[in-house]
């Protein structure tokens, strides 16, 4: 299931920065999360494991199953969101893995996301976003009028843009040390640009979900574009500053306006 990545030289030099020896897995299957018993094989490959837990009481009573699964006592890689590369801490050392969905996607993209992940491991921050909002995911939840599934796509969306505010400043960094990464960074956020354009229009028209908007505007937060209204005012210091109870506030703002 799982075989070791060879990095390149400023994929090396990023994660001696970021997160010193962390390894790197392709994995031979797709994967939303990967199930326990595989996960346990990661044994024999790292130092520890550390499986994550929390308390079912964080969780709303709809609360979709991949969440509630992740929360309980079973060892949960990967959730729903994740994308192309996921990485944990609950190994020691911490693991990134690449998955069979990037084939045939170019290499300094993959490169890119393999790095995005040494960053974010390196921050300290949480591996999920329900270990960022704690017990204050149910106050998100009643925040939105949004269904479960819709609630949680959107906290998927506001811990990527709360993780681009801290990440966004590495990046743009790169140009001198790193110009490759550098070059797929601003590559990836020109492609991401014009889905952007009038993604306010169609949400008020119906044409896109509110969810959906927000994972492609939250994405926006990691690059050096505008994000379109209202998930502009996540792209803020105030933002990176007060974190959940930002966005929850955020969110309560946000929905009162839109049911009005």
């Amino acid at each position: 299931m799982f075989d070791p990545r060879s990095l390149s030289d400023d994929l090396d030099a990023i994660r001696d920065t970021h997160a010193p020896e962390t390894l790197v897995f392709d994995t031979q299957r797709d994967f939303e999360t990967i199930d326990a018993a595989v996960a346990e094989s990661l044994g024999p490959l790292v130092d520890g494991l550390d499986p994550l837990s929390y308390p079912t009481e964080w969780l709303p009573a709809d609360a979709p199953a991949p969440l509630e699964t992740f929360a309980g006592n079973s060892f949960t890689i990967g959730m729903p969101g994740d994308g192309g590369v996921a990485w944990t801490t609950q190994t020691s050392p911490p693991t990134i893995f690449v998955k069979p969905r990037l084939q045939g996607s170019p290499e300094s993209f993959v490169d890119f996301l393999v790095a995005e992940a040494l960053v974010e491991i390196g921050l300290g921050e949480p591996e999920h976003f329900l270990g960022f909002f704690e017990d204050r995911y149910r106050d998100l939840d009643t925040a939105t009028s949004l269904g479960p599934a819709d609630t949680y796509q959107l906290a998927v969306a506001l811990y990527d843009a709360f993780l681009g505010c801290s990440t966004r400043p590495v990046f743009a960094d790169w140009d001198g040390d790193y110009p490759d990464l550098y070059d797929a960074w601003v590559d990836a956020g020109e492609r991401l640009h014009p889905r952007l354009a009038d993604l306010s229009g169609e949400v008020a028209t119906g044409k896109t979900s509110f969810a959906a908007a927000a994972e492609l505007a939250c994405n926006a937060v990691k690059h050096d574009i505008t994000v379109p209204t209202p998930f502009g005012a996540l792209d803020t210091r105030a933002y990176r500053e007060y974190g959940p109870e930002y966005a929850i506030e955020w969110a309560d703002r946000t929905f009162a306006e839109l049911d009005d």
